[in-house]
């Protein structure tokens, strides 16, 4: 069984997929920390700019070696969003992402693009969002919490940017797929998210 989850920053599909993941036993692979780890290396390489670079970077990419922590940031967030519209990039990360997937078993999978174009058969697929002001909210409080330097209307701000980023631009945009099932979470707490989550997994395995 795959489980695809996509959603724009900070709309809880990580946490979800995270909690469906060890409900069903399956393997999980946040996408976003592909290209954070791509942005953060070519930060590191001295900036965004060449695409080429970008793409060899994400063609070398370890999955073992990535660090969720360290790659938190927003500043690396930020560089994700720009390093996802690059077209060779994604080119370049699309046969890891498929590969995870392959597994036997299946997998559960979140990112922008998971129902659309990485595992556009998933037996499951889920469209998790919020508002853009929840959305920030839950943002600043992970950044502040960690004693990262910034406010909520900067955080606000971010989200807009990259929300428009992401869904216009021309490789992979974020967009819903016609067969997923939509998931609020503006007004959920963790525990009912994942509550909803599972009722419409479960009802998809149902074939309802």
């Amino acid at each position: 069984m795959i489980i695809a989850i996509d959603g724009p920053a900070a709309s809880g599909k990580g946490t979800l997929a995270r909690r469906l993941a060890a409900h069903y036993g399956l393997p999980h692979l946040d996408t976003g920390l592909l290209y954070r780890a791509v942005g953060a290396a070519c930060l590191a390489a001295g900036g965004l700019g060449d695409a080429m670079a970008a793409a060899r970077i994400a063609h070398d990419l370890d999955l073992t070696s990535l660090d969720a922590d360290a790659l938190r940031t927003a500043e690396v967030g930020e560089a994700a969003s720009v390093v996802a519209a690059v077209p060779e990039v994604r080119a370049a990360l699309l046969d890891l992402q498929r590969r995870f997937a392959a597994q036997p078993g299946g997998a559960v999978l979140d990112g922008r693009d998971i129902g659309t174009v990485i595992c556009p058969d998933a037996g499951a697929k889920l469209f998790v969002t919020a508002t853009s002001e929840v959305r920030a909210e839950r943002r600043f409080k992970e950044l502040s919490g960690r004693g990262d330097a910034v406010t909520y209307d900067e955080v606000l701000a971010d989200i807009r940017k990259r929300d428009a980023r992401d869904s216009h631009r021309a490789a992979a945009p974020l967009v819903q797929a016609p067969d997923s099932a939509l998931l609020d979470t503006s007004t959920l707490g963790i525990a009912e998210a994942f509550a909803a989550a599972l009722a419409l997994v479960e009802a998809r395995r149902a074939g309802t």
